[in-house]
C-alpha cells in the first residue's frame, strides 16, 4: 500500500519561526532513505540540512530554491510503500527494507507490532547517529513503544559499530594525530579564515555605457539576524567599556613548550586562546555576576557557564557555544575550539551549538588588532575580546624589559555591571593568566 508522506519545516528551535530553501539535494523520481538529507535549509540563526523522516520515493517539491516559508510548512512529498521500521519496500530497485528485526535478530515479529514509536528520533539521538554515521533503522530501540533512546546509540556504538573506522589498528591507530593544514591555520586560532575564502555574491547593476554602476550583495537570513540583533544590543544595552594589559610572557613559553607534542597527542593546535578561556572560566566563578542577563524587574544570573565564541567567516559572524566550560581542562577547551573551528569553516554548526550562551569571548588578535570595542552578544552582561600578542618594552622594577603584553577590552552592561565588579573581573583574569608557567598542567 503506497502512501503520501508530507516533509515539513520543524520547530529546530523556540524562537525559529521560518526558513528559506537553500538547495535541493534530492530531486522528484530519487529513492530518499530516511534520515537522509533532502534539501539544505537557512534559518535566521544558521544553515542545517533537512532530514527525510521516512523512506521513499520523492515524488513533489512544493517549494522552490530561495523560497521562505513558515515553520510546520510542508516542503516536499515522498512515496512510501510499507511501513515496517519506517521504510519503503524497495525490491524493485534493488534496496534494502530495514526494519526493526533486523537490527535486533532477538526481536520477533509481535515486538515490530508493539512499536509505534520505532522511527521518532529525538534530535540528540539524531544528532548523536550523524557524529557516528550510524544509520538509525540498525539500532535496537528500548524505549517506549520501541522508540530509539540515546543510550541504546551508544551502547550501539560499543558494540563495535564502526570498528574498521574507529578502532582498525588497536591503540596506535585511535592515537594517530589528523593532518592539519596549515593554510587554515592563521596567528594563534585559525578560527577566523578558511582555506578557501568565500565572498559574498555581488550583483553589478547599470547598463552598458551607463557609467560604473552600483554593487548590491543580496541580505541573507544570518545577515539579517546579525543586523537585527546588533541594533538591538546597541538600542536597549547601556554599552561602557574598560581595558587592561596582561603580561602572557611565560603564557608564551608554555604554549612553545607544550604545542608540538599536544600537536602529535592530539592531532589539532593548542591556542592561546584555550588558555584564556580557562582564566575566564575561572574568573566568572569568583566573580559569577558577570554570567548574567538583565530581565527587566530583575537580574538573571546563570548557573552555567556557557562560553559563546565570536567566530569570523567571510560572510557573518557566528557565535557557537562551549557548553559547561567550567568543567573542561585547557585542553579539553583546545579541543572544544577546534571542533567548532572545524565546523564553522565547513558549515556545519546546528542550532544547538549557537544556543546557551551566557558570555562571550572574541580573540581579536587573531587578525592584528591591538585594541576593540566590541558590541555585546544580546542579552547577555559582557563581551571580551583577546587582542594580539605583541613584544613591547615593559618597566619591571624600575628596570626596561621586552615582554609579550596583550590587552582585554571588556564591554559590559551598564544596567547589570558597574566600573568596580569588571575591574575586578579583568584583574581576576589578568591573574589567571600571568599564573600559567612552565609548570602548568593541561591535563
Amino acid at each position: 500500500m503506497k502512501t503520501m508522506t508530507e516533509i515539513v519545516v520543524p520547530q529546530l528551535a523556540e524562537s525559529l519561526v521560518s526558513a528559506t530553501i537553500d538547495k535541493w539535494l534530492k530531486q522528484p523520481g530519487d529513492w530518499v532513505d530516511i534520515y537522509e538529507p533532502v534539501c539544505e535549509i537557512i534559518t535566521d540563526k544558521v544553515n542545517a540540512e533537512l532530514p527525510s523522516t521516512v523512506a521513499g520515493r520523492l515524488v513533489e517539491i512544493l517549494v522552490g530554491k530561495g523560497e521562505t516559508v513558515p515553520v510546520g510548512s510542508a516542503i516536499c512529498i515522498i512515496e512510501t510503500e510499507g511501513s515496517v521500521g519506517g521504510a519503503a519496500n524497495a525490491a524493485d530497485d534493488g534496496k534494502p527494507v530495514p526494519s526493526a528485526q533486523a537490527a535486533n535478530p532477538q526481536a520477533g515479529g509481535a515486538e515490530l507490532e508493539d512499536a509505534p514509536m520505532r522511527n521518532r528520533f529525538s534530535p540528540a539521538v539524531q544528532k548523536l547517529a550523524a557524529e557516528h554515521s550510524i544509520r538509525l533503522t540498525d539500532v535496537p530501540g528500548t524505549g517506549l513503544g520501541g522508540r530509539i533512546t540515546r543510550k541504546d546509540v551508544l551502547a550501539y556504538i560499543e558494540a563495535g559499530a564502526g570498528k574498521g573506522t574507529h578502532t582498525s589498528g588497536g591503540n596506535n591507530a585511535a592515537q594517530a594525530p589528523r593532518t592539519v593544514d596549515a593554510a587554515a591555520q592563521v596567528r594563534s586560532s585559525g578560527l577566523h579564515f578558511s582555506e578557501t575564502p568565500r565572498f559574498p555574491k555581488i550583483e553589478v547593476e547599470g547598463a552598458s555605457g551607463a557609467g560604473r554602476g552600483d554593487n548590491f550583495i543580496d541580505v541573507t537570513p544570518i545577515r539579517n539576524t546579525i543586523a537585527r540583533n546588533m541594533r538591538q544590543s546597541v538600542s536597549e544595552i547601556p554599552h561602557a567599556w574598560t581595558m587592561i594589559e596582561v603580561d602572557v610572557t611565560n603564557l608564551v613559553l608554555l604554549r612553545n613548550k607544550l604545542k608540538d607534542d599536544f600537536m602529535k597527542r592530539e592531532g589539532i593546535n593548542l591556542t592561546y586562546l584555550a588558555f584564556l578561556l580557562k582564566a575566564v572560566v575561572n574568573a566568572i566563578k569568583d566573580v559569577p555576576i558577570m554570567n548574567s542577563m538583565w530581565a527587566v524587574d530583575k537580574i538573571i544570573v546563570k548557573r552555567d557557564i556557557n562560553i559563546a565564541l565570536a567566530v569570523g567567516t567571510e560572510d557573518s559572524v557566528l557565535t557557537p557555544v562551549i557548553k559547561n566550560a567550567d568543567h573542561k581542562n585547557v585542553a579539553g577547551l583546545a579541543k572544544e575550539i577546534e571542533e567548532l573551528a572545524r565546523k564553522t569553516r565547513e558549515g556545519k554548526l546546528t542550532l544547538s551549538d549557537m544556543q546557551g550562551g551566557t558570555f562571550t569571548v572574541n580573540n581579536t588578535g587573531s587578525f592584528g588588532s591591538i585594541l576593540s570595542y566590541p558590541i555585546i552578544n544580546y542579552p547577555q552582561a559582557a563581551i571580551l575580546t583577546f587582542e594580539s600578542i605583541v613584544k613591547r618594552p615593559v618597566v619591571i622594577n624600575d628596570m626596561i624589559a621586552v615582554r609579550s603584553m596583550a590587552n582585554l577590552c571588556l564591554s559590559l552592561d551598564h544596567r547589570i555591571l558597574d566600573g568596580v565588579i569588571c575591574g575586578r573581573f579583568l584583574q581576576r583574569v589578568k591573574d589567571n593568566l600571568e599564573s600559567f608557567n612552565l609548570e602548568s598542567k593541561l591535563y
